[in-house]
């Protein structure tokens, strides 16, 4: 039911309307004669205190405030892939054309285009009972991304008319007979963003978002379905990660929201990923990616719907069954976003001034990830898994949104500013981050890639670990007062850190690392380092064991074809076995 009222008080992005008795927590409204978008977010009695998503500069008090009567809510359909839309899902390429180059307050574009034809096939025929989440047929949004046209949950009928043919998103394509009469359905579909969309059954973590990056993927695992969080100081490489991730992680659909982020980081998404190929498609990368652009330049208020905007497409793609990644950058914007509304609203303040449900809201984002069976009776299983980038100031994770968000998320890929600094990209510090699906995981990595990963990941972690602890010693006595044992674990874990952990974002070889090949990595690290512990027990020197050129090739293996790597893997293998071996007999002799 819409309501009128008229503005009372104006804050920055809040405004405070009166007479809006009729109208409901978190409908949109439209500000004064502009038409300016906005949310309730506050009601006492007729009061409404209102977020607007545009700049409010020049509104004045006695201005009509009328409700729509509905919630902020996306347009699902085909269309989505492909498109930059801003946080409350306007499309900018859209808002070009009516406006020009500056976007202009109160533009109303439609979110997905009213004027393109769609390809439908459908799935069903006349007669056939159909119930929320059933498939009616397919549209070919893109080459790779095969578009499903789904009943919307909550209704059920009998199919009475089915079309096939081109039309566009907003024609009627099916007609369903329910108990309430006859229901028709376009190829559109809305759905409220802050209420996670409903499936069947939700699965457990059991395998891998592979993503080709040897830190993340051996050490630091995360599930299809699961969460993750990057936090770390500027410059680090946050943006520079999820750009990987997002190239590379195997998913179906890339959800990539700018969330309070320079204009120039989704400057950079929207020339690079165009011209990036798919590896898995050889088409463009952006045939499978939506952008959701609400960069530090645009209203702060929208910052926060711009993550459901990005998360309710998201969870739209997973109940086709398709596997969505999710990229947030970054949730601490957000909270920035959360802080300001709540200061306005002279709410009590929490920790550094953000708002006591800071936690609780965060939760109810990262929550929406997992991979599940969706509704309808076929039943598809798809997954959607959420990254999140942390921007604490100064790096400083003690903050509260880094903390509220580590109690949340299983897995913390914490980066750090003196690896960036050395150049070693990822940036992840190997000795503060962790993954609580590691253990989950396992099985899978037995069953699809060897029964020795996981005990080769937990030697690397020991390794590294016992490094560190070496280099105090190091740093107080020096290297040469270590036992031989002591400085082959130095050099193995240095092999482990340049050789492995440290990857060429920009390589066209070693951007990319499968399983297969990364395990090959490892196994020929720690052979070296077996066959050379022997040799120490031996008397082979540690010296010219650590400079055997051997050594060298194992440091290049990463620079190898996925197609050559069986083949140079097993000539390796022998030519570290015959270089100890050739040492030893001159030591002997």
């Amino acid at each position: 039911m819409s309501s009128k009222g008229t503005i009372v008080k104006i804050s920055g992005p809040l405004v405070v309307a009166e007479g809006m008795r009729d109208a409901n927590m978190f409908d949109v409204v439209r500000v004064s004669s502009k038409r300016l978008i906005g949310e309730i977010i506050e009601m006492h009695g007729d009061r409404a205190s209102i977020q607007v998503y545009e700049e409010t500069a020049g509104l004045g008090t006695g201005e009509s405030v009328e409700s729509t009567g509905e919630p902020m809510s996306v347009e699902l359909g085909p269309g989505l892939i492909g498109s930059i839309f801003d946080g409350i899902q306007r499309p900018l390429d859209g808002i070009r054309k009516l406006c020009g180059n500056n976007l202009q307050r109160g533009a109303e574009v439609p979110p997905l285009k009213r004027e393109t034809k769609w390809k439908f096939t459908p799935t069903v025929k006349v007669g056939d009972k159909l119930t929320g989440g059933d498939v009616i047929g397919t549209v070919p949004e893109t080459d790779i991304v095969l578009h499903k046209i789904m009943v919307p949950n909550g209704i059920e009928g009998t199919v009475k008319k089915i079309s096939e043919g081109e039309f566009t998103a907003d024609e009627t394509v099916c007609i369903l007979e329910t108990e309430k009469g006859e229901k028709k359905l376009s190829l559109i579909q809305k759905w409220p963003v802050r209420r996670g969309r409903i499936y069947k059954k939700k699965l457990s973590p059991e395998m891998p978002l592979v993503t080709g990056q040897r830190v993340v993927d051996c050490l630091f695992p995360i599930a299809k379905g699961g969460v993750a969080a990057i936090p770390g100081p500027f410059g680090s490489g946050k943006t520079v990660t999820q750009h990987q991730l997002a190239k590379w992680a195997d998913a179906d659909i890339i959800v990539y929201i700018g969330c309070g982020e320079r204009g120039n980081e989704m400057t950079d998404v929207l020339n690079e990923f165009p011209e990036l190929i798919d590896p898995n498609t050889g088409k463009s990368l952006m045939e499978r990616t939506v952008l959701i652009a609400n960069t530090s330049d645009m209203p702060v208020a929208a910052r926060e719907a711009s993550v459901y905007t990005g998360i309710t497409i998201a969870e739209y793609y997973r109940d086709m069954g398709y596997s969505v990644a999710l990229m947030a950058d970054s949730t601490s914007r957000w909270a920035e976003a959360l802080r300001e509304m709540s200061g306005r609203l002279e709410e009590m303040p929490g920790d550094e001034g953000y708002p006591a449900y800071l936690g609780s809201r965060l939760a109810q984002f990262y929550e929406r990830a997992g991979r599940v069976i969706s509704t309808g009776t076929e039943g598809r299983e798809g997954a959607l898994s959420v990254i999140g980038a942390v921007s604490p100031p100064g790096g400083d994770i003690s903050e509260p949104v880094s903390q509220a968000t580590l109690r949340i998320v299983k897995v913390f890929w914490g980066l750090d500013a003196n690896l960036a600094y050395q150049r070693h990209f990822p940036a992840i510090n190997w000795l503060t981050s962790y993954s609580l699906y590691a253990d989950s995981l396992a099985g899978w990595y037995d069953n699809n890639v060897s029964s020795d990963w996981m005990k080769n990941r937990a030697r690397f972690m020991e390794i590294l670990n016992e490094e560190a602890e070496l280099k105090e010693i190091v740093k107080l006595i020096g290297m040469d007062a270590l036992s031989a044992k002591d400085r082959l674990l130095m050099e193995t874990a240095r092999s482990i850190r340049e050789d492995f952990l440290h990857q060429l974002a920009f390589h066209e070889v070693d951007t990319y690392t499968s399983l297969k090949k990364q395990f090959y990595m490892m196994q020929l690290i720690l052979n070296f380092n077996d066959e050379a512990a022997e040799a120490i027990v031996k008397g082979a020197d540690i010296e010219e064991l650590s400079t055997l050129p051997v050594r060298e090739k194992i440091g290049r293996f990463k620079y190898i074809e996925e197609n050559r790597t069986d083949e140079e893997f097993s000539k390796l293998i022998t030519e570290i076995s015959a270089a100890i071996a050739e040492l030893l007999r001159k030591e002997q002799d």
